[in-house]
This record gives C-alpha cells, structure tokens and sequence, in this order.
C-alpha cells in the first residue's frame, strides 16, 4: 500500500509538473514509467526494512533525535555537518582507502548530478526550448516558467548542455576501479557474488558509456548508429531504474536514515553519557546507545543482550575462561 501510494503520488507530480503533459516528452515515457517502478520498488523495501525491530528501532530513535528542540539549541549545526562529511564526502570511506574513497565519491558526484538532469527532464518539469528551434540561444523553464536564457556556445551553456556527459565521465573511472578491485582483492573476490556486486557497477558503466557514445555520434558521425546507441542506452537505464530497491543500490537509499543514528550519539557524547565495562570500566560508547543496543536484542529474542555491557577485549577473556573451565577441563 505504501509502495502504490507512492507511486501514485509521483504520476500525479509528472502529470502536474509537466502542465498536464504539455512538457512531457513521450520519447521520454520509457524513463519516467521506470521512475514510477522506482518509487514503487523504494518505498516497498524501506517500509519492510523498517518494520525490523533493529531497523525500527534505530529509525525511531534518529527521527526523535532530529526533532528534540533541546538537541538542536545544544548542536544547531551538527546536522548539517554531518549531513556533508557523513552524505556528502564520506569521510568514514577514507579511513579505510584514499583510493576507494576518492572512487566512491567520483560515482556518488557523478550519479547525483545525473539524477538532478535525468528525473526533471524525465518527468517533464525541466525543459530547454530554442526560439529557433536549433539554438544556439536556449531558454530552461522549470514547470513552464522561464529560469534563464543562454547561449549553447558559451562554456556555461555547454555544461548545461553536457551535464550527462560530465556525469558519465565522472561514474567510468570510480566503477572501474571497483570492478577491477572485485576482480583483483582476495578479501573481495571471496565473499561477492555477480548478481550483486558486480552487476551494478557493470551497470553503472554501460550507462556511462552509451551516454557518452550518444554524444560522439552526434557531434562526430552525424548521427550514425544513434538509434540503436539510444535504445541500448534507455534499456541500460530502465533496467538499473527497476533493479535499484532489489539490488546492492539499495544502500544509497538506506544511508541518510545513518545521519540520525550518527546524531544520537553525538548528541549523547555531548552529555557526557558513557557506557563503562561491565568488567574493566573502559568506555564502551554512550549510554542510550548500548541500552538501544540491548533492547533490540531482546526485540529480536536474543538472550544474551546482557554481553553488550563488555568491551570486545573483554568478551574474548570471558569467552577464553568460560572455554577453559567448562570445555578443556573435560580433555584429559
């Protein structure tokens, strides 16, 4: 029901944004029913994902901490600053890998930049007409009013015009690196599997580079082999559309709902309220956290949630002594 409210929701937004259709590029339709599927497929698997009494919970709590008008006068600024280093530039990736960070945020730039052309012009919000007919001048209208005019010729104007390309020209280089990792670290190869992990970024690099080869024909082969180039192009899309919310994808719509775990805890730090080892005092994190801990283990039917108060190091030397007294003594 969520998923076909949605869905609903976003035909009424295509048929009014585009002035009841007069917008609508129907050479387009495919890519706008594939969104339609999209916003289905999203909204069916983040409601699943949140009925999990974990995910729920974490859910739950992130939201409450981002409305607490007491959090936000003792931090104003934390969420947007975690919104840009935790969304944005993901600078958790770097403590992993230079490498794999500098290619995740060439795919993230370049496939946001990619959403904000694609979806506008797909539902017929955005659109770019010539007096003319052929240019060089151009004007954007966003929902029918006119946002500014320029020059296709000038080197604004061409990024307008190039937006995708740019795009695809940023996703190629971070989606190989990734493929070729896949296919050369042994930490990664052991535990991928195709459809999942190679897939999508397979994907990523059709549509990339269809996209650019759409260009190439048109500025260099006078349109030579463009139709078959754009009807490869649009199945590559319509494909990846609907196989986000049931594929590795699905984490990009799953991670800002991390930015209200990350402020829980901050908030929590900024109190002062920590968590000591049960056995050796050490700090384990914050207090609400290890009791949100403990509570969606019990949610979950786990009886042991009583281990969340022990610091790993802890753990193993309790887990080592329990071996030794009730398992080795019986060895003779």
């Amino acid at each position: 029901m969520v998923g076909a409210g949605v869905a609903a929701v976003l035909v009424v937004a295509i048929v009014l944004g585009s002035r009841m259709l007069r917008d609508f590029d129907s050479a387009l339709l495919p890519y706008a029913v594939a969104t339609v599927f999209l916003a289905f497929g999203v909204a069916y698997r983040y409601t699943m994902w949140i009925s999990a009494p974990g995910a729920r919970r974490l859910f739950q709590q992130g939201w409450r901490t981002f409305l607490s008008p007491a959090n936000f006068r003792k931090a104003p600024t934390a969420v947007p600053r975690m919104a840009a280093t935790y969304l944005g530039f993901q600078k958790f990736l770097g403590a992993r890998s230079h490498a794999r960070w500098a290619a995740h945020q060439l795919v993230f730039w370049g496939c946001v930049l990619a959403a904000l052309i694609t979806f506008p012009l797909t539902w017929g919000w955005f659109t770019f007409t010539s007096a003319t007919g052929s240019g060089p001048g151009y004007e954007m209208r966003l929902w029918g009013i006119k946002i500014l005019g320029f020059d296709s010729l000038d080197l604004a104007g061409w990024l307008m015009f190039h937006g995708l390309d740019i795009a695809a020209v940023l996703v190629i280089p971070g989606a190989s690196y990734f493929l070729w990792r896949r296919m050369k670290d042994r930490g990664a190869v052991t535990g991928q599997r195709f459809a999942y992990d190679l897939v999508p970024l397979i994907a990523l690099i059709v549509i990339s580079v269809t996209g650019l080869l759409l260009t190439f024909s048109s500025l260099f082969l006078h349109g030579g082999g463009y139709e078959f180039l754009a009807v490869l192009h649009m199945v590559s899309v319509v494909l990846t559309l609907i196989y986000i919310p049931f594929g590795k994808f699905f984490h990009i719509v799953q991670r800002p709902a991390a930015v209200g775990m990350q402020l829980f805890k901050y908030t929590a730090h900024k109190d002062e309220q920590h968590f000591a080892c049960r056995r050796c005092g050490e700090p384990i994190d914050t207090t609400p956290y290890v009791e949100n801990l403990r509570g969606t283990m019990r949610d979950l039917k786990l009886d042991f949630d009583t281990w969340a108060e022990y610091c790993p190091r802890c753990k193993r030397v309790l887990r080592g002594s329990a071996y030794l007294t009730h398992v080795k003594k019986g060895f003779k």
